[in-house]
């Protein structure tokens, strides 16, 4: 019997945690928005579109 030996590379990641505030913010203001236009519309079916059924 013959021994087979095995040549491994361990890869290693290394994750670096980014926090570029300008990314950040930008996120923000575009869910922000979001949520703002989806309780807009939700006002405008709430007061004018159900009280006509």
């Amino acid at each position: 019997m013959s021994v087979q030996q095995r040549n491994l590379e361990v890869e290693q990641v290394h994750v670096e945690k980014r926090s570029d505030s300008s990314k950040v913010a930008a996120t923000f203001i575009k869910y922000a928005a979001y949520v703002v236009i989806t309780l807009g519309i939700l006002y405008f079916l709430a007061e004018y579109v159900l009280p006509k059924f």
